[in-house]
């Protein structure tokens, strides 16, 4: 029976539990309820009379936005977790973890809500992008990591969302459905790690049901599995809204109710105390809970939190960590470029004028300033080499936001535009200048009385002729254009998912005859039936355009008369995104057109892709090389430089199995059935697992990644039995560069089957090195007794079969070259 270590607490702030007590004994049941929900959108309030000061909460996992959605408050924008992932080294993410915690306090933010380890059970999950990956091991070695990464800095970090939120779409109310052993060896690996080694402060409870029961009252989920069994002695707190009981979610495990305040953890949560229907002593030990949090984040009595700055070196981090984690898919000799061997390179795609540098949703951040690849290719290739620019393919749903070089405020005369709060009166309520045209407003950053957003700004087009202004919202427009008034009417129906409704706003364009030179006054009210609750929109201008052939057969004779062309194609964020699942995987537009008629122009063509998920790539053959560059955050452009021109080696392997067809997907479709996603009685066999259950090959496999190097795989040596098992693998860099490479363990049964089910291969350890040219190096890759083991659901418990398995070893699930018996 394998069995986990016993978690011990963090350390430096810890408060006994004698402590605890006496300061919860001190309050009155109307303090303790206050600690339990929020005080606002993002805090739990102070008590002075215990010592207790506010703690605020912000979002992640891609920086740390702190407590406004405001361009005016940057914040480090840090690549995609599917990038991390793609790096496979903890050490990397554990560093990341390590700045972004930093930048949090800072930003006197007190706990991250970070990292996301859902699992790539479909590719169209629209959250895909900012989860790790569809191996449950992986995933949790690197959010681990991720977490450690964090704390240390004296930021608590938050695991979510537990459990069985895979998907998107209805995300509110679907019941996950999955078998015992699935839910043990699958979907619950990440979070126990997190618990058990990781020592994670927070963990987030999901919208969704598991098994019938939703996530914020599944006692047996968060009471009797994450609290008791695995000894978590942290905060659960719920997904924002997701608390819609009084008695039910407290009684099934929910500690902090957010945001506040609440409709059903306010008066009514009182009432049930008074009335005997919730024991006052189930309240007393969340509280105890969250002053346990309170002491370890350094906002309770004595404590105060870490003296942690963001490191000086952190934009060079981002940039070497987004270049690393890029994935050479294909390559025949094109790359590296040298920039001395050009003259003219054609960068072509919609990708390469809009780089998307991170996903929608709640994680969204505000860099002070993301690289473009222009920018970064202009400096990677020097002031020698002719950079052309062509867009080629129109795939943005959306307008670019108003040029700062362009919109001026006509109050300030600033560069940017000026917002306005009015009442159901026409009264100003206030007025701000703002530098960015795509806002957001939280409750707390919305005037009491509030009915009218008015937006003004005017333009000076740099191209006569017809100028294109976009205005995008859900909500009634009144756009006045130099004196001409329309309106528009974006409302949405009843039910729509509020994320969706802020990250993928209805948009229409308004066509501008203008000139060139001469302003155009813009002022536009933006209004929802009555006083706003939350509130998103924006504006977008673009100059007059070609028409979609034009602009295609613009970007072929680019192409022909270049030494070399870089398309950049991928997806937007109003494709990934939180709140909405994916419709396809195919590229947007006339994407897939592009990349083959600008590879009939020029053989050396290399497609660059710009996204967080799995796209299909039927070009892929036809072109001279494929770097995947994720959403690579705000040093993306100057770390495709670095790749490109080889100054560093696209390290990256993948960490999802990315499909040649959609029919070929083993789980493919998001839609609910009956009310739900049934995850089968196969529900552990996911990913790559599923895919060896069937006959189609993918385009590319799990944990594959080329580079600038070779290697060959010498020798293998295996130590230890089910107690726990060390692999030594002999690896030589046969090439003529330094390289970096990622050695992959995999188990295999020995007829494919184990208790009574099929067993697929299976990652159980990884590593990653550096070699010089010619260097041979032995790693060893440990494998503990836990990732042995497999649950038992007539014991209930852990259980290694006895037996002789076979350890697979290599460069990727494609590419397994060593083999060795083991003997559990």
């Amino acid at each position: 029976m394998a069995a986990h270590p016993t978690p011990t607490g963090p350390t430096g702030n810890e408060a006994t539990d004698d402590e605890l007590r006496d300061l919860v004994a001190r309050l009155t049941l109307e303090e303790k309820l206050s600690l339990i929900v929020g005080e606002d959108f993002w805090s739990l309030p102070e008590i002075p009379s215990i010592g207790l000061r506010k703690l605020r909460v912000s979002d992640g996992p891609v920086g740390v936005r702190g407590v406004t959605w405001d361009e005016r408050d940057t914040s480090l924008l840090f690549p995609s977790p599917t990038a991390l992932a793609a790096a496979w080294d903890p050490e990397v993410t554990r560093r990341a973890g390590f700045v972004m915690g930093a930048q949090t306090r800072d930003k006197d933010i007190h706990v991250l809500l970070a990292p996301t380890v859902n699992l790539h059970r479909s590719p169209l999950g629209g959250r895909h992008f900012e989860c790790y990956s569809e191996d449950p091991l992986l995933t949790a070695r690197i959010a681990t990591a991720f977490i450690e990464g964090v704390q240390s800095a004296g930021v608590g970090a938050t695991i979510k969302h537990f459990v069985g939120n895979e998907t998107e779409d209805d995300r509110m109310s679907y019941d996950s459905r999955i078998d015992e052993r699935a839910l043990r060896e699958v979907y619950l690996v990440p979070f126990e790690e997190a618990v058990r080694t990781g020592r994670v402060w927070l963990v987030m409870s999901a919208y969704n049901q598991v098994n019938g029961t939703t996530m914020t009252e599944n006692s047996r989920l968060v009471n009797d599995v994450l609290k008791d069994e695995w000894g978590f002695d942290g905060v659960v707190i719920s997904d924002w809204l997701a608390v819609r009981s009084t008695e039910a979610a407290a009684a099934g495990g929910t500690d902090v109710a957010m945001p506040g305040p609440s409709e059903v953890w306010g008066a009514p949560l009182l009432a049930a105390v008074r009335d005997g229907r919730v024991a006052e002593s189930l309240i007393d030990e969340r509280v105890t809970r969250v002053l346990r949090l309170a002491a370890r984040v350094g906002v309770l009595g004595d404590r105060r939190p870490a003296a942690t700055t963001t490191p000086a070196d952190a934009v060079v981090t981002l940039r070497a960590i987004a270049a690393q984690a890029m994935v050479l898919l294909g390559n025949d000799g094109t790359l590296p470029l040298d920039p001395a061997a050009l003259s003219r390179v054609a960068l072509i795609g919609p990708n390469a004028l809009r780089l998307s540098a991170q996903g929608g949703g709640s994680a969204h951040v505000n860099p002070a300033h993301v690289v473009s690849i222009p920018e970064g290719l202009r400096a990677a290739f020097g002031d020698g080499v002719e950079l052309t620019l062509t867009e080629g393919a129109f795939t943005h749903r959306a307008l670019a936001d108003l040029s700062l070089d362009t919109a001026v405020d006509p109050v300030s005369g600033e560069p940017g535009l000026r917002a306005e709060f009015l009442d159901a009166e026409g009264a100003v309520l206030s007025s701000e200048h703002r530098l960015g045209s795509s806002l957001m407003f939280w409750p707390d950053n919305i005037p009491a009385g509030a009915t009218v957003i008015r937006l003004r700004t005017t333009v000076t087009p740099t191209v006569s002729g017809t100028n294109i202004l976009d205005v995008r919202g859900a909500g009634r427009f009144e756009v006045d254009l130099d004196g001409a008034t329309r309106t528009i009417d974006m409302t949405l129906p009843e039910g729509t998912d509020v994320i969706e409704a802020i990250m993928r706003p209805e948009a229409t364009r308004i066509e501008v005859e203008a000139t060139a030179g001469t302003p155009v006054p813009i002022r536009v009210d933006f209004s929802q039936g009555g006083q706003f609750f939350m509130a998103a929109l924006g504006l977008g201008w673009a100059d007059p355009r070609r028409s979609a052939e034009a602009e295609l057969a613009a970007a072929v004779e680019a192409a022909r008369a270049a030494d070399v062309a870089v398309v950049v194609v991928g997806t937007t964020d109003d494709i990934e995104s939180e709140g909405f699942d994916r419709a396809d995987l195919a590229l947007p537009g006339r994407s897939d057109e592009l990349v083959r008629r600008v590879a009939a122009a020029n053989p050396r063509t290399v497609v660059v892709v710009n996204a967080g998920s799995p796209v299909l790539m039927p070009w892929r053959d036809e072109v001279a090389a494929v770097v995947w560059a994720w959403l690579p955050g705000q040093e993306g452009g100057a770390a495709l430089g670095d790749v490109l021109t080889g100054v560093v080696e696209p390290g990256g392997r993948l960490p999802t199995t990315y499909p040649a067809a959609a029919a070929d997907v083993p789980i493919y479709s998001t839609a609910r059935v009956a009310g739900g996603h049934d995850y089968g009685v196969q529900a552990g066999h996911i990913g790559y697992r599923a895919w060896a259950l069937g006959t189609a090959a993918p385009a590319y496999p799990f944990g594959h990644g080329l580079g600038y190097t070779t290697w060959s795989y010498d020798e293998v040596t295996v130590k230890g039995d089910a107690d726990g098992v060390t692999v030594d693998v002999t690896v030589t860099n046969t090439g003529a560069r330094p390289g970096r490479e990622v050695v992959q363990v995999y188990l295999e049964t020995p007829d494919g089957t184990l208790m009574g089910r099929p067993e697929p291969i299976r990652l159980v350890g990884f590593t990653a090195l550096d070699a010089e040219p010619g260097a041979r190096t032995t790693v060893t890759v440990p494998i503990d007794a836990h990732t042995l083991s497999r649950w038992n659901t007539e014991a209930a418990g852990w259980t290694t079969t006895p037996g002789t398995y076979t350890l697979r070893i290599g460069r990727s699930l494609g590419d397994l070259p060593l083999s060795a018996d083991l003997v559990l």
